[in-house]
């Protein structure tokens, strides 16, 4: 049975479906309950969800939004079922996103932003150029800037290693991407900037990377 996403408004999520999305994640550690969600259904404005048949297989709070003028998609918390069908989630959730970027910022660029757990999360930068951080490259000036817009739009400037592009946590439940896959092909030694993360502590990793907009006129990407 095909996996189909569909987007809508967060506030349009029901508790029902909040409850579901809560369900989704509730053996891991990372915190991500009906509470957590329902505070953050505030501060997002789209809701993706990846569905097989009725089954709820993934979801992503998300906006499209500019930061100084660029064109922007940001995924601020997400997961993802860990099922063998993960990555086929994770590809049907960025697809619909990436068709709503082409329809929101047309014959543009557009930076998509995140926060992740763990390398498996590199998955979603598949296709896109001048991802940042990566391992042996040196960030330029520029690049340590958006990280920092990145952290003040995730609501914890303050917190972030624009160097490392760590976010440490403060104790409280942290946002970001939750995708665990098997057999996945990432960028080489990209394991290497998880080694200072503490992820059960709300360590996070800020990643952005660039979607051309010939790529997503095309629809090449999260296909």
């Amino acid at each position: 049975m095909p996996i189909v996403s569909t987007t809508k408004d967060c506030t349009a999520l029901s508790d029902a479906e909040l409850a579901e999305m809560a369900d989704l994640g509730a053996d891991r550690e990372q915190g991500f309950d009906i509470g957590f969600l329902s505070k953050e259904r505030e501060e997002w404005v789209l809701v993706t969800q990846a569905r097989e048949g009725k089954k709820l297989r993934g979801y992503s709070y998300c906006s499209l939004e500019r930061i100084g003028g660029t064109p922007c998609l940001l995924i601020g918390v997400a997961s993802v079922d860990r099922t063998t069908r993960a990555e086929a989630a994770l590809k049907s959730i960025l697809a619909d996103q990436y068709r709503r970027a082409l329809l929101a910022f047309p014959d543009e660029d557009v930076l998509l932003g995140t926060r992740l757990f763990s390398a498996d999360g590199y998955r979603v930068f598949s296709g896109l150029l001048d991802i940042v951080p990566l391992p042996g490259h040196k960030a330029t000036g520029e690049e340590r800037a958006w990280g920092r817009r990145l952290a003040k739009r995730f609501r914890c400037e303050r917190r972030l290693d624009d160097r490392a592009f760590i976010l440490r946590g403060d104790g409280s439940v942290a946002g970001g991407l939750d995708f665990v896959a098997a057999k996945l092909k990432l960028p080489e030694r990209v394991e290497e900037l998880f080694g200072d993360v503490d992820a059960a502590a709300g360590d996070r990793l800020v990643v952005f990377g660039w979607a051309m907009a010939e790529d997503l006129a095309k629809g090449k990407l999260g296909r």
